[in-house]
């Protein structure tokens, strides 16, 4: 009993070439053929003058040598004939490859509308049957030669149709030399005469796209090999084919309908794409091909998309100057300052630094507010004495190692909260107040962007700590070195390729006494460079002040119509994002995980589109979350992305301190599909990560065309997305 052919598109493909051909009079148009595919059956044309050329067209179409050969016939005597002779010549040759023949039972002459209609049946469902055998990594091949012109435009339909890479002909005078057209199968056997071979020119005339009408559902099902099974013919054998007297479906039958109803299954498939989507999509992607549409829909994200999520264009909104730097980064930045410093500044800097660079353990704990207390210019150059002289693995030990697990940090009976930030010690605050440091700095933050794929980012950090008595004209050195480094920090430069690059001024709650001043120049760096710094955050321990006592400060904020970013929500409950909303009139949230236990509150922000910044690493570090990569985290609740989806809520996937936590925007978005309930599926990331640019602090206009932009890069990076199965 013949085996079906049951292909489907969710099998394995195969990477197989399939040569498909029609069979009339003309038999010798097959070996013709076959033999320029795959010179190693035949050297058919080693004579002739166009050898070169015919090598040479092969190659330049990229075409394979085929697996197997596919033969669709009728069942006349005549071609009954050239079958005979077809199988005597592939016998003589060594049956080089598998030769498959199908006959369409009842037919012979074509000479009505039944007998071309099962032709063609046979002629689309072997087609398809091929087209899936030899799946996205292989070939299939289609003959335009050979076999009346209906089955000639039965084939070049299917060709069309399921995506033919070529689609052959053989061209040659007319007429034919009497020894071509009356061929014995032994002329094939051997290369023909320089005469013979000249006469005879196989061509590509064209290829196929594979119709996007295939993968979208109609009546429930796609179109699929397994929904018009064929049985499959033995090699050298010839199978009468025929669909079943009732109940079979016709597959040139669905196509018509198909072509008939285009518009109305792409608007139907579209409306089903977008059915209850939290967030809306890239609307360009919403060409591709609906198989892939629905692949990005339904495949879950995990550590197999890596490489392909780090290629893609993302936007990190919520990022801390200061948190940014790994062990490495932040010991090139020293070197930096070391160098800069005269005998006597070093000398003071190694007699502060001695005690911890001597200690064979552990540091003492509170190491970090021992070198606070030395003041500004000590404080960094004994940073920079710790990180210049202290092994790599004393540094490791001390900066990160001591922290561990970390997991629930905040609640940490040693440390809590600062416990989360003692790996940025020595970075931020600590080497930025010294000017030596700011274009290394400044190269470090522009390398890693470009590193993890970002094409927009806003940092934000304090400068009144980096250089408290002119911390507009840190600002200044800092734009310049981002612009030194390659980063884009104005509309004016958008022309050029590196990132775009925003700063969001960090006020300190718990420097309350300060607030109204650190706002106020906050304001008047905004005023003069409102293309950089783009906005105002309020940040530090949530429970040192309520964000609705800091509304009065705020004020000259509100005044000059800045975009506003608060910490809120993070370890705290839900009372202090309603405050942010509307005591400090709030853009965005950073983190706001309690907002989920105040629906009310959770649909005003979606009515007003205030969106989230949620940083699922730091927020599993600080306040506590299910990671199944960290066995600590095993009795911690799940995470609330889910909830927020669910509610509509806008949000966006930020990295807040990648040095920190030793992560970047790529493994975030990795992170949040792990903590997440029923974890993110590809098609949900990219929304996710459009939200990125939807949301950035940018003037509209800039904003607008910065997402334009990237939707380009982001379209051709999806439409070649293979999955971690190909």
């Amino acid at each position: 009993m013949p085996t079906a052919l049951r292909a489907g598109v969710h099998d394995p493909p195969s990477g197989k070439c399939i040569f498909l051909a029609s069979l009339g009079a003309s038999w010798a148009v097959i070996p013709e053929i076959m033999c320029w595919l795959d010179p190693t059956v035949v050297d058919l044309y080693a004579n002739g003058t166009h050898r070169i050329d015919l090598d040479a067209a092969r190659a330049s179409a990229g075409l394979r040598v085929p697996d197997e050969a596919w033969i669709c016939t009728t069942e006349g005597a005549q071609t009954r004939a050239s079958v005979d002779k077809l199988l005597d010549w592939w016998r003589r040759v060594g049956q080089p490859m598998p030769l498959r023949i199908w006959s369409a039972a009842g037919t012979d002459q074509l000479a009505d509308e039944g007998e071309c209609l099962r032709v063609r049946e046979l002629t689309l469902r072997l087609a398809l049957a091929a087209s899936e055998l030899a799946g996205p990594a292989g070939q299939l091949l289609v003959s335009l030669a050979g076999g009346r012109k209906t089955m000639s435009a039965d084939m070049q339909d299917a060709g069309h149709m399921f995506g033919a890479v070529a689609m052959l002909h053989v061209v040659g005078p007319e007429p034919m030399p009497t020894e071509l057209r009356k061929a014995p199968p032994d002329l094939f056997a051997i290369p023909l005469s320089t005469r013979l071979a000249d006469a005879v020119a196989p061509m590509v005339v064209g290829a196929g796209t594979r119709s996007d009408l295939l993968d979208i559902e109609f009546d429930g099902n796609r179109v699929e090999a397994r929904h018009f099974p064929l049985p499959m013919a033995e090699p050298g054998t010839q199978l009468s084919w025929a669909p079943a007297a009732s109940g079979d479906r016709l597959l040139h039958h669905e196509l018509a309908l198909r072509r008939r109803d285009s518009q109305r299954l792409w608007g139907n498939f579209i409306a089903s794409v977008e059915k209850d989507e939290p967030h809306e999509a890239w609307a360009s992607l919403f060409r591709l091909n609906p198989a892939l549409l629905t692949r990005l829909q339904t495949e879950r994200l995990d550590g197999g998309h890596q490489d392909w999520l780090r290629s893609l264009p993302k936007a990190d909104l919520h990022r801390h100057v200061g948190g940014c730097l790994d062990i490495d980064a932040q010991r090139e930045v020293a070197q930096y300052v070391w160098e800069s410093l005269d005998g006597g500044q070093r000398d003071a800097a190694m007699a502060c630094a001695q005690p911890l660079l001597e200690c064979a353990g552990d540091w003492p704990w509170a190491w970090p507010e021992t070198l606070k207390r030395c003041g500004a210019p000590l404080r960094t150059a004994a940073t920079a004495a710790l990180l210049s002289h202290a092994s790599r693995a004393a540094l490791e030990r001390n900066l990160y190692a001591v922290t561990a697990p970390r997991v629930r940090l905040k609640d940490h009976p040693q440390g809590g909260f600062a416990r989360y930030e003692r790996p940025g010690e020595l970075s931020g605050s600590a080497q930025l107040s010294h000017p030596a440091a700011i274009a290394p700095y400044a190269r470090a933050l522009v390398r890693q962007c470009g590193e993890e794929g970002l094409a927009y980012v806003e940092l934000r950090g304090s400068p009144q700590k980096y250089r408290p008595q002119a911390p507009g004209e840190f600002l200044k050195d800092f734009e310049s070195a981002l612009l030194g480094a390659g980063a884009r920090t104005r509309s004016s430069h958008s022309g050029e390729a590196g990132p775009r690059v925003g700063f969001i001024w960090i006020v300190d709650r718990r420097q309350r006494a300060n607030v109204a001043q650190v706002v106020r120049a906050a304001v008047d760096a905004h005023a003069l460079s409102p293309e950089f710094v783009l906005g105002l955050d309020l940040a530090g321990d949530e429970g040192t002040d309520a964000p609705a006592a800091l509304a009065a400060d705020f004020a000259p904020a509100f005044e000059a119509c800045m975009r506003i970013t608060i910490h809120a929500g993070e370890g705290e409950s839900a009372e202090n994002i309603w405050q942010a909303a509307y005591h400090l009139h709030a853009d965005r949230i950073g983190h706001g995980l309690s907002l989920v236990d105040r629906p009310d509150l959770a649909q005003r922000f979606r009515d007003r589109g205030i969106a989230l910044e949620l940083c699922p690493t730091s927020n599993r570090e600080v306040v506590g979350f299910h990671d199944p990569l960290h066995a600590q985290s095993a009795e911690c609740p799940r995470y609330r992305l889910r909830d927020f989806m669910r509610a509509g809520l806008p949000l966006t996937i930020c990295t807040d301190n990648p040095g920190i936590s030793r992560t970047t925007l790529a493994e975030e978005f990795l992170c949040a599909a792990r903590m997440a309930e029923d974890g993110l599926t590809v098609w949900e990331t990219l929304a996710i990560l459009r939200q990125g640019f939807v949301h950035a602090f940018l003037p509209g206009r800039e904003r607008d065309r910065l997402r334009r932009n990237v939707e380009h890069r982001m379209f051709d990076a999806v439409s070649h997305f293979r999955g971690v199965n190909q």
